[in-house]
């Protein structure tokens, strides 16, 4: 099914001059699979793990289905959190740009009212969000899903992790029963079954599995008795191989926490990622670690999912998951796109049945393997390469990311090599830079002005 070209498929003309000219050629395994029945009106659950297409997959879907001309909600797109809601958002954009007038529209939690009642009141085609917000819109009378044909549901078996069940019952009661349903859930537990018994018609099931191999991710293995055995393990892992940047996953809130405030006394660069945070410092914190500003980054895998986290060095397992699928997703962040990742993973005497699980899985026996000598303790945590730079507006005050690159690179100024991601939101902006050049580019950004307003520019710590 691979290497399938996207012409072969009965898309619009102008949905395949948009993938002509953006280089999607071929189909992902899980396009390849999946479009052909998403397009002939059939409900499908796909089964694949971040970054294997499925954006794209349902996203060419419900634009191939909708009718512009009719200015209503005609896709809902339901995903756990707000990152991958406005990463979804960019993809359905991204290949709708060959057709005029779309409005997508994204409603999240953790960010203001006013601005999306604002927005909805001018309407949208494709709504895309987290049903909590979705759910208190069409409680407030604000949102309709009466005219949907497509309803999608992104990382399911996250949803349903994070306790989003009730709110999607009350959407699903709103949605017309006469629609299209996709589901795409990166593991299939007992509660998916359910739920798409319940929401979709004959469903056509279709799972890709991970395309990682020995070749492109090494596992290794280490028994630890307790937590502190596991903290010691964890030091000489970062000190040893000074990974640039390393996700380790801890199955607690309470676990992210404590490894974090451990890793950040003993002077490493790290985030902790979990559930209690506010959205304003969620995003900063993965913005971060996205920008190279921080190496580590501890979390669980509610909070890690939908991340969009691009060559990810080592993953380390600091507590084995609680199923074989949910380790399977976590190690394939690491060693994509053909280059060499590494997974560490710590298990004890209480790990027996799930290390049982994964040895079928792998096909092979896990044995411990032996920790870095201790005399690495004597190593200096490694440093990240960047500095990111917060800069008080954003889109509102007619900010982008040219006029970011052209204030730092002007006279006097750093050199564009410098300069790391550039990301502008409504009211603030944030730029990467090598730290190096740091207080350069903190003194130009100050001292000087961008599209001749002058802004408060600090350094996110």
């Amino acid at each position: 099914m691979t290497n399938q070209v996207f012409s072969t498929l009965p898309l619009k003309d102008e949905l395949l001059s948009t993938l002509n000219d953006i280089g999607y050629k071929t189909m992902t395994p899980i396009q390849a699979q999946s479009l052909p029945s998403i397009l002939d009106g059939k409900d499908v659950i796909g089964q694949g793990k971040t970054g294997s297409g499925k954006t794209a997959a349902f996203g060419l879907g419900l634009l191939n289905r909708l009718n512009v001309k009719r200015f209503r909600v005609q896709s809902l797109v339901l995903c756990p959190t707000r990152e991958l809601a406005d990463q979804v958002a960019i993809e359905i954009r991204k290949l709708a740009r060959g057709i005029h007038n779309i409005k997508v529209l994204t409603l999240c939690g953790g960010v203001p009212m006013g601005p999306q009642i604002g927005s909805l009141e001018h309407g949208a085609h494709i709504i895309v969000g987290t049903p909590g917000r979705i759910l208190d819109h069409m409680e407030k009378g604000r949102l309709s899903l009466e005219e949907v044909n497509t309803l999608i549901l992104d990382e399911a078996d996250r949803m349903l992790e994070m306790g989003f069940q009730p709110a999607l019952d009350a959407i699903f009661d709103q949605v017309p029963s006469d629609r299209q349903t996709l589901l795409f859930s990166a593991t299939y537990p007992a509660q998916i079954q359910s739920i798409s018994k319940q929401i979709m018609a004959n469903p056509v099931m279709v799972k890709v599995e991970s395309n990682h191999d020995d070749t492109s991710i090494t596992q290794h293995f280490y028994r630890c008795a307790n937590n502190r055995e596991r903290m010691e393990a964890l030091k000489l892992l970062l000190l040893k191989h000074q990974p640039e940047s390393a996700v380790v996953f801890c199955n607690t809130k309470r676990d992210v926490k404590d490894v974090a405030a451990v890793l950040d006394n003993e002077g490493f660069a790290v985030v902790a990622l979990h559930g209690d945070l506010e959205q304003r410092d969620r995003d900063q914190m993965l913005l971060k670690f996205a920008n190279k500003s921080t190496n580590i980054m501890v979390a669980t895998d509610v909070a890690a999912r939908g991340l969009d986290i691009e060559a990810l060095d080592a993953v380390i397992n600091y507590h084995m998951a609680f199923d074989t699928e949910v380790h399977i997703h976590r190690i394939g962040r690491t060693g994509r796109a053909g280059s060499e990742g590494a997974a560490y993973t710590f298990f004890g005497d209480e790990d027996g049945y799930r290390v049982a699980l994964l040895e079928d899985h792998l096909e092979r026996d896990i044995k411990p393997s032996a920790l870095p000598d201790s005399s690495v303790l004597n190593n200096v945590p490694r440093t990240p390469a960047m500095v990111t730079l917060h800069i008080d507006g954003g889109k509102k005050s007619k900010v982008r990311p040219g006029d970011i690159l052209g204030a730092l690179t002007g006279e006097n100024g750093i050199e564009g090599k410098q300069v790391g991601k550039i990301k502008v939101t409504d009211y603030r902006s944030y730029v990467a830079v090598e730290r190096s050049v740091a207080k350069k580019a903190l003194k130009k950004l100050s001292s000087g002005r961008i599209k001749g307003k002058t802004y408060r520019v600090w350094q996110l710590r």
